[in-house]
């Protein structure tokens, strides 16, 4: 189907391995590629290749992009690359172990960041997928505008096994080079076949490919036909190499002679291009496909054997099964070495019947000739332009008032142990258990939170602070981070941020808590544990000890520990400023991560408590710096997505954006405020908080009024509705900061400190 309206395909990326690296789906991907651009000289095909050894292939000038396999920001990029090329669909040839993570599951980071259509050819349909690849075949499949399978098997297995409806997949066999039927006897002076009766197998050698049943069937053969060669045409699977070098190419060999047939079974060693194997297998008098895989859903070399009039006999594999039916082929049982032996014996003696079955296998193959797939695969991505991604809830943008603290979805996600880490939609997940940085949240929310019940805020703050209490470990002097939901710890020390964010809720609790008991208990631990932020390396981890100890020393005016970590640790991140500055980068860091706005923040906080206008000066710089990056285009707050994460002196990426960084941006304006009583960073703080309620790059609300649940974020193609302790926390930690702030706005502020 050649584009010819308003809708006109020009432009689609292509997603697979590519030639030169020696595989069926790069041999695919390849033809694919090449099939389009003959078909379609108009068209546009950028070329993501999937690689597995960067640095390793010498790529065509037809490949866009290599993407390392295992490297998911590279799947990050280069979803960026396709959006930003204006490409009008992707098309990716899936296969489980190509791509990057659990059953490949970082090719849906990469679909996730898209907004175009995407249709997917399935090269394997697997009748008892394991739980990953169930979850990521289903997450493609949801992703999918159209699914191409090759065998009508594919489409029943994708109904019976993932609930899949007939009108999301097409079957689209697998394509074939054009060429001439051809007598074998005409071909075989090249290869030195002269007077031989050849049977061949091609393909990349590999266990899987049933070689042995074919060795053990020789010596029957031979018997009857003394001149009967079996060609093993291809190189080692790479991945056997990488393994055990050609160790089962020997096993083969050694089997050949040991069954007396050493000169009747020939290797090929090699990775040969189409045009050559081409002429191999038109050399060949019968080709054979002795695999062992009854599901395997697709095969290539059974498909160019096909193509060019091979009879085939074959084990009743899928593919095999459908291409071969209605005496196109001849079907013989898995392992069975006297079924192949009489198959092929039958054949090389009845040339007659040899010829009847090479051209109904010749006629098979005229419909599955490139330029048809190429026509066909056009159609579907013609039929699928303007799909776009659904946005997973409906888009408001309404303006919507500030909302009251509410405790309700905190409570929801809380036990008697502590706050749950992870939920299922609102559901809390306890396989997920529960984690430090989380209860530390918890509890300075309980000391800031207004209109708490005092029976449920003196119950709750006794549930958080007990959590943190018990994650101290006296031995190794750390805080632990994560414990399983039957209270076993998973670790005997937590990471170095999760232990400055104890140290930071301990500071608040022993100023803000509500009740003494609870101010007397996080003062004493805070002198017990917080010294060990002097071994911290971490900015941020410096950052939350220097919080908590702000908080510490206006509880305790004078406290020594509290000033010297104060001191510290912004002297450290002032000299850190000083090395990684540049004229346009104004940030501690080569990079941006998380939590970017609690290391101003600090500075700020700091040095109100100590008197250091130096401090102030570098935390309001440094604000004003990370504001006017987590800014859109149209003056929305964008939080610095976890995409660019650990990308040095690069601009932020937009997705995915999490709702901690609205809340620690809004903490750090109302840190300046307090520090210079401008009344414009209350309105920076409106500005991130409203993130929360819609105005963001997706106009969609992460903030659930009806009970004080948050959304874990921002995605390319909507909202991730999980409500995770940390998202919801965040949320109303915001609205406790906000209504603050509301408040301070009817009152004529002055700064705290004189700026130098």
């Amino acid at each position: 189907m050649a584009p010819n309206d308003s809708t006109a395909l020009r432009h689609i990326a292509l997603i697979g391995n590519f030639l030169p690296r020696k595989c069926g789906i790069a041999t695919y991907t390849t033809d694919t590629h090449a099939a389009l651009k003959a078909r379609f000289p108009d068209l546009r095909v950028d070329v993501y290749a999937m690689d597995d050894h960067p640095g390793r292939y010498d790529y065509p000038p037809e490949v866009t992009r290599a993407i390392p396999q295992n490297e998911r920001s590279a799947y990050v990029e280069a979803a960026r690359a396709i959006e930003e090329s204006g490409a009008q669909a992707l098309w990716v040839q899936h296969e489980y172990g190509i791509f990057g993570g659990a059953a490949g599951e970082m090719l849906i980071a990469l679909l996730d960041r898209l907004t175009i259509p995407v249709i997917a050819t399935l090269h394997t349909v697997l009748e008892r997928p394991s739980a990953d690849e169930r979850r990521v075949m289903e997450q493609l499949l949801r992703r999918s505008a159209r699914v191409i399978v090759m065998a009508e098997r594919g489409r029943e297995i994708l109904r019976r096994v993932h609930g899949v409806g007939d009108r999301l997949v097409r079957m689209i066999p697998h394509g074939v080079p054009d060429r001439a039927l051809a007598d074998p006897e005409t071909r075989k002076p090249r290869f030195g076949w002269q007077g031989r009766e050849v049977v061949l197998t091609f393909g990349l050698l590999a266990p899987n490919k049933g070689i042995e049943t074919m060795i053990a069937a020789m010596p029957e053969i031979v018997a009857a036909r003394p001149q009967a060669l079996y060609v093993v045409l291809g190189a080692t699977h790479p991945n056997l190499v990488a393994h055990e070098g050609e160790a089962y190419r020997d096993r083969l060999k050694a089997l050949a002679a040991e069954k007396g047939v050493g000169d009747h079974v020939r290797f090929v060693d090699a990775f040969v291009e189409q045009e050559e194997l081409l002429d191999y297998l038109q050399a060949a008098d019968i080709y054979a496909t002795p695999y062992t895989n009854p599901a395997q859903i697709t095969s290539g070399t059974l498909s160019y054997a096909v193509g060019v009039g091979k009879p085939v006999v074959s084990t009743p594999y899928v593919h095999a099964a459908e291409i071969l039916a209605d005496d196109h082929g001849v079907l013989v049982g898995f392992g069975d070495v006297d079924g192949f032996a009489k198959a092929i014996v039958r054949l090389l003696s009845d040339p007659a019947e040899r010829a009847l079955i090479s051209g109904r296998a010749y006629a098979r193959g005229r419909t599955m000739l490139w330029p048809r797939l190429a026509e066909s695969a056009a159609a579907e991505l013609c039929a699928v332009l303007g799909h776009r991604a659904p946005p997973r809830i409906a888009r408001s943008s309404a303006e919507i008032a500030p909302l009251a603290p509410d405790f309700t979805a905190v409570e929801r996600m809380s036990d008697s142990t502590g706050m749950l880490q992870h939920s299922h939609y609102s559901v809390p997940d306890r396989h997920h258990g529960y984690c430090i940085d989380d209860n530390a949240r918890a509890l300075i929310l309980m000391c800031r939170m207004p209109d708490v019940d005092p029976v449920v805020r003196d119950r709750w703050t006794s549930v958080y602070a007990g959590f943190v209490q018990f994650a101290w470990n006296r031995e190794l002097r750390r805080f632990r981070n994560f414990m399983n939901f039957d209270r076993s710890w998973n670790e005997a020390a937590g990471s170095e941020d999760s232990n400055g964010r104890a140290i930071w809720a301990l500071g608040v609790t022993a100023r803000d808590a509500h009740a003494q008991k609870h101010r007397d208990w996080a003062a004493s631990m805070f002198d017990t544990t917080a010294s060990i932020a002097l071994e911290l390396g971490s900015p941020r981890a410096h950052a939350f000890a220097m919080l908590g100890a702000a908080a510490m020393a206006q509880a305790h005016p004078g406290h020594a520990l509290s000033l010297n970590i104060l001191t510290r640790f912004g002297e450290e991140l002032i000299a850190l400023l000083d090395s990684a500055r540049r004229p346009e980068w104004s940030w501690f860091e080569i990079v941006l991560a998380y939590d970017n706005a609690r290391l101003p923040e600090a500075l700020l906080r700091a040095g109100m408590i100590l008197d250091r206008p130096d401090f102030v000066a570098v935390g309001l710089e440094t604000l004003e710096w990370i504001g006017a990056r987590q800014t859109s285009p149209e003056g929305r707050f964008r939080a610095v997505g976890t995409e660019s994460f650990g990308r040095p002196y690069a601009d932020p990426m937009p997705f995915d954006q999490q709702p901690l960084e609205a809340q620690a941006s809004i903490d750090a304006c109302e840190a300046a405020h307090a520090a210079t009583g401008d009344a414009r960073w209350i309105d920076e703080a409106m500005r991130a908080y409203r993130w929360y309620l819609g105005h963001n790059d997706l106009d969609l609300p992460l903030a659930s009024a009806q009970d004080g649940g948050c959304f874990d974020g921002l995605m390319p193609t909507g909202l991730n509705r999980n409500q995770g302790a940390e998202s919801i926390l965040a949320l109303q930690l915001a609205n406790c900061a906000i209504s603050a702030l509301s408040k301070a706005r009817q009152i004529v502020a002055t700064p705290r400190i004189a700026l130098a």
